[in-house]
């Protein structure tokens, strides 16, 4: 008896413990766990591995420039060629400049970014912990198992860390439906690097169903008011020179760093065309998910633009669910059609991976084939230099995570009953 109520725990406890692995619900207490983890983690990298100066010399030399008075943007400039950042990035690394001995003490520049890290984490998990949709064990992979990710952030020390992190905090104030205070911080890390600029074109799709046109208005002044706050100092000196360099749309990327585009010829790589074609299939993806994916009212998406109370139909309700999946989709589409992606570039995208994936209804054997293909975006990103193959699958990836968004997302079939028959019933010689 003892014997039989021994196994009765165990098989108990391994149900438990299948069920934090596999119940979104365990979410908080695997987050807990691997937050703890990578503190150590993080500690480890640092102590151990080797830093690697890329940019952060040159970010120095930037904000020097600013810090010794001088507000001509096209005049700051670094090791690695002019500012081309918005004045977010410059107020921002100046206090790093300032707290780390002008820049000089790069242990204790590790140590904030480790920070930055583990606060961006739980900005994340917290995202993951509202939506409920995938298994806690695929933090493990979010988390411990990405040495790219590690190496942006404490042994790189690159921005693009601190304006995820930032997009991370508005999104979150999104989900509370503090639309404004999000919205300030989504311009600020706007103001940090342009890459958030591609959860945008998600971010105004909410704001129209939530508000409708003259409702999305004060939004909108409040990340334009932002910027212009921001770059005054700037602008008031040389305004062409700040919007030139710092929103510049057509810097040229270098072919030597890319990691999407290796199997492509230099020349095509640099060709102007390319870069149109990459924007016109960038610009029919987003319509596409708008039109298919995103809207979900039977009224036309132009009824977006009324007021909430005099549309015919009632949108469905901004969920938890339906504002990630429009700001991850988005911003998703966009990496897909850049016209480079360098290493750093992929903390971009690399948080959102698991609910890109895990968003849609997920069988038992399907759980497999997702996980490998985190995997090989993962590999792709840590082969250096990128090779003709890295590239081609990484792109396949995409492809494959496209796919799945498209048709896990598709609404259900209208059920139609057939029309009422006008022919009269046949009469039975017995009923006659």
């Amino acid at each position: 008896m003892a014997a039989g109520r021994g196994a009765a725990a165990l098989r108990r406890a391994w149900r438990e413990r299948r069920a934090a692995l596999l119940e979104p619900s365990y979410t908080p207490l695997v987050a807990a766990c691997l937050c703890l983890a990578e503190g150590g983690v993080n500690l480890w990298v640092i102590r151990r591995v080797p830093y690697t100066e890329i940019d952060w010399k040159a970010y120095m030399e930037e904000v020097e420039g600013f810090a010794n008075g001088t507000l001509d943007y096209t005049q700051l400039k670094g090791g690695t060629g002019p500012l081309v950042y918005p004045a977010g990035f410059v107020y921002i690394f100046l206090g790093l400049y300032y707290a780390t001995d002008r820049g000089t003490d790069i242990r204790l520049a590790q140590y904030l970014f480790a920070g930055l890290y583990l606060l961006n984490l739980l900005l994340v998990f917290r995202i993951y912990c509202r939506t409920n949709k995938v298994p806690p064990y695929v933090f493990f992979f979010m988390c411990c198992a990405s040495y790219r990710i590690h190496s942006i952030f404490v042994l790189r020390l690159f921005n693009d860390p601190v304006a995820m992190a930032i997009l991370f905090l508005a999104i979150n104030l999104f989900l509370e439906e503090h639309w404004s205070w999000g919205c300030l911080l989504f311009s600020l890390a706007v103001s940090v690097k342009m890459n958030i600029l591609l959860f945008g074109p998600g971010l105004l799709f909410l704001l129209l169903q939530r508000f409708g046109l003259l409702g999305c208005i004060p939004k909108l002044c409040i990340c334009a008011l932002l910027q212009v706050v921001l770059g005054l100092p700037f602008l008031l000196v040389n305004p062409v020179g700040y919007l030139t360099r710092s929103f510049d749309l057509g810097r040229q990327f270098q072919f030597k760093w890319t990691v999407n585009w290796r199997f492509l010829p230099e020349e095509v790589f640099q060709n102007r065309a390319f870069h149109v074609i990459l924007l016109l299939a960038h610009l029919a993806g987003l319509g596409l998910f708008a039109l298919h994916r995103w809207h979900r009212s039977k009224e036309s998406i132009l009824a977006l633009l009324k007021d909430p109370a005099e549309r015919k139909h009632a949108s469905p309700p901004l969920t938890v669910n339906k504002i990630v999946f429009v700001l991850f989709s988005s911003n998703f589409l966009g990496v897909c059609c850049s016209r480079s992606l360098h290493y750093q570039f992929y903390v971009w995208y690399f948080h959102t991976l698991p609910y890109l994936l895990w968003c849609t209804p997920t069988t038992k054997l399907a759980h497999m084939p997702k996980v490998l293909l985190l995997g090989v975006i993962e590999l792709c990103w840590n082969t250096y230099p990128s090779t003709v193959c890295s590239s081609l699958s990484l792109h396949i990836c995409h492809g494959l995570v496209l796919l799945q968004l498209w048709y896990g997302t598709a609404p259900p079939p209208a059920l139609h009953t057939p029309p009422p028959s006008r022919r009269p019933a046949a009469i039975s010689k017995k009923a006659r």
